[in-house]
């Protein structure tokens, strides 16, 4: 069997077998498919689609083709979860989810991304935070996981191998949104971290992969299926995306913000109640809840006395960072040299966002990628970012700019006034939680 054949059958909209695609993953996790092969099996795969059949052994090879953590031999006395999130502008949820469910007695051992297209990614804010170690070994993964209850990484040379090539090639060959590769990407990932139970934010919106609800329920119960079929139990909550989450945008800005909400020193409220239904639903998942009252109660209580901030500045030492982060965030993390607002032209009310436009802002001040192998400024980004139905004005900036020279603010203050569009009369939000799927 030959790559090429296996891309030209698929190009070709031929259903591809098991033992094909078994083939060409363990290709690329050996090196023996090229770059330019898989780039153009992401592109086949992106026009062509694939069956549910397609979806699931390709899930199930690049977990095989890999190591796939085993806790039974841990003695943990709660059962493994994590969240998912198909990405969007400003999110910082896992940050913030991670700690609040391992103190609700769960263990969270988040594979987390980088950035793809306009989007954060978590690892690129942990990435900000000076000594933490987003690749540690597995042996320190499982260490700090069982120990503190959750630790955020990356994926390893061990830990869904073929996974990591696919991610950076389709996000520079416009194959991001291949809901295949998608899928297998998410599920891949979280089956390798041996989880019992997983939560899943697919987004809708402007600043989203899904525009509209359709999209976004139709992907999420590709993704409970196909989850089903490979023994994970799973939810999946849609939400919505037509403005920022939170209000910042940024490595280090995010991480600023997320300790903020651990500490209840603010709590945006948008992001506030994405944060509680997708926690809520992972503890009545494996029964650390009894439902939605009782784990929202637990929930308000680990953020209330502390717990869930103790444990994320646990996590971040104990993978390298500063053991004083949460006391001392800006001691830390890096600021940029240039700090300014931006105002409007005209006084009225914030009607539309679009989110994509802010998102592609930040990369354009060099926050994210545009290249797989691009440095990021993890000091540059947005806060203070207004939401829809804000009034703005003389003297209510829409947001401020942190960029690394004066040239940069002025290209970046252009493009960011254009994502914002301003009415004479306030207009309402829309609800940030659609509705829950389950499969």
């Amino acid at each position: 069997m030959l790559p090429q054949e296996v891309i030209r059958h698929k190009r070709d909209g031929q259903k591809l077998t098991k033992d094909e695609i078994d083939f060409f993953i363990k290709g690329i996790t050996d090196w023996s498919v090229s770059e330019c092969q898989i780039a153009a099996f992401a592109m086949a795969v992106y026009l062509r689609g694939m069956s549910d059949d397609e979806i699931i052994h390709l899930t199930q090879a690049m977990t095989a083709y890999g190591e796939i953590l085993n806790w039974e031999n841990q003695n943990l006395n709660g059962p493994v979860l994590d969240k998912y999130s198909t990405g969007g502008v400003g999110d910082k949820i896992s940050l913030i989810l991670a700690p609040m469910i391992a103190a609700c007695g769960g263990y969270v051992p988040m594979i987390s991304g980088r950035g793809q297209g306009y989007t954060g990614g978590t690892l690129d804010k942990l990435d900000s935070i000076p000594g933490y170690t987003t690749l540690p070994s597995s042996d320190l993964f499982v260490k700090v996981t069982k120990e503190v209850g959750c630790a955020i990484i990356g994926q390893t040379g061990d830990l869904v191998p073929a996974d990591k090539r696919l991610y950076f090639i389709r996000d520079i060959t416009a194959t991001v949104e291949s809901i295949p590769l998608i899928t297998a990407s998410i599920l891949s990932k979280k089956l390798s971290a041996g989880l019992d139970a997983l939560v899943m934010d697919v987004k809708f919106g402007n600043g989203a992969f899904m525009k509209n609800i359709q999209e976004a329920e139709d992907f999420a119960k590709i993704l409970l299926n196909v989850a089903s079929r490979v023994g994970l139990p799973s939810t999946a909550v849609l939400t919505d995306m037509n403005q920022i989450l939170g209000k910042t945008v940024g490595n280090a800005l995010e991480v600023d913000e997320a300790v903020d909400f651990l500490t209840g020193r603010y709590r945006n409220q948008r992001l506030y109640t994405i944060v509680m239904i997708l926690c809520s639903q992972a503890l009545m998942l494996k029964g650390l809840a009894k439902n939605q009252e009782d784990a929202h109660l637990k929930l308000q209580n680990v953020l209330d006395s502390g717990k869930a901030a103790e444990l994320f500045a646990k996590m971040i030492h104990a993978l390298g960072g500063p053991a004083d982060l949460v006391e001392n965030v800006w001691k830390y993390l890096p600021k940029a040299p240039v700090i300014k607002a931006v105002y409007a032209a005209n006084d009225g009310y914030v009607s539309a966002i679009d989110t994509k436009g802010v998102g592609s802002t930040v990369t354009l001040l060099g926050g994210q990628r545009k290249l797989p192998d691009q440095r990021l400024d993890y000091a540059v980004g947005i806060s203070d970012f207004v939401q829809i139905g804000d009034a703005v004005g003389k003297d209510k900036p829409i947001a401020v700019i942190h960029a690394n020279d004066e040239s940069s603010f002025i290209e970046a203050r252009n493009k960011l006034l254009d994502c914002v569009q301003i009415s004479n009369t306030s207009v309402r939000e829309n609800s940030v939680i659609y509705k829950t799927v389950t499969a």
